[in-house]
């Protein structure tokens, strides 16, 4: 299936989909999809078109595509990657990295549904896991949840002056309690970057210890709280 029949598509039924009701008489329809993005749903495209398609919608600069229409598309990859066969799609298809660069996105809502979809991804699923460590996802997502703003590309960002939302570090949570459960490199790298901060020796953490684990995960919920 060629990618602009998809994407038209995809476009259209995010519009469809998000477009409010409005009963004036002023009020622009959504278009139907062409003849060839018509063939192309009637010919199903795979999950794995699917997130592609999503993928570029969220990272297009085009003006035309809305915040909620890109909020929309991350949504539908989150429910995508529920799939533990879609979720290892991500890494086959080239979605981790543009993923992980959603992490330092302007807008505070796409940085939350990035660390979202990461989180569900990440789930009782090594593959993805060993994905996030080998791609230095996790010491984003731990500046994320003390509230750090990730920098995009070579720019700096002032955390004091740009602390990061309290919903997105929410969200950054659940990504780090994902990560780390019952997989040890995920646990250790954060361990080193909580350790790092407070200046002190990282502890060692088993990641198959739930116990452990939730004497983690619940410091660093109680410290998004307090924020």
């Amino acid at each position: 299936m060629e990618d602009k029949r998809l994407n038209d598509l995809l476009k259209w039924s995010i519009n469809a989909s998000t477009q409010k009701e409005d009963n004036t008489t002023d009020s622009a329809p959504v278009r139907s999809p062409n003849a060839d993005a018509i063939a192309a749903l009637l010919g199903g495209p795979s999950d794995a078109d699917l997130m592609v398609a999503a993928m570029e919608n969220v990272m297009s600069p085009d003006p035309e595509i809305t915040l909620e229409s890109k909020l929309t598309a991350l949504d539908n990859l989150e429910q995508l990657i529920e799939s533990l066969d879609n979720a290892n799609l991500l890494s086959k298809l080239g979605l981790w990295t543009p993923l992980l660069e959603l992490l330092a996105h302007d807008e505070d809502e796409i940085r939350r549904m990035a660390a979202w979809v990461v989180g569900t991804a990440v789930q009782n699923n090594e593959p993805s896991q060993e994905r996030l460590v080998a791609l230095g996802g996790l010491e984003k997502l731990v500046a994320m949840v003390l509230g750090e703003r990730v920098a995009k590309g070579d720019q700096a960002v002032d955390a004091a002056a740009e602390p990061e939302k309290k919903d997105v570090r929410r969200k950054a949570v659940y990504a780090v309690s994902s990560a780390c459960r019952n997989y040890q490199p995920a646990m250790d790298v954060v361990s080193k970057e909580l350790a790092k901060r407070e200046g002190k020796e990282a502890d060692k953490v088993d990641a198959a210890n739930m116990d452990a684990v939730d004497v983690v995960i619940n410091g660093l919920r109680e410290k998004v709280a307090s924020a």
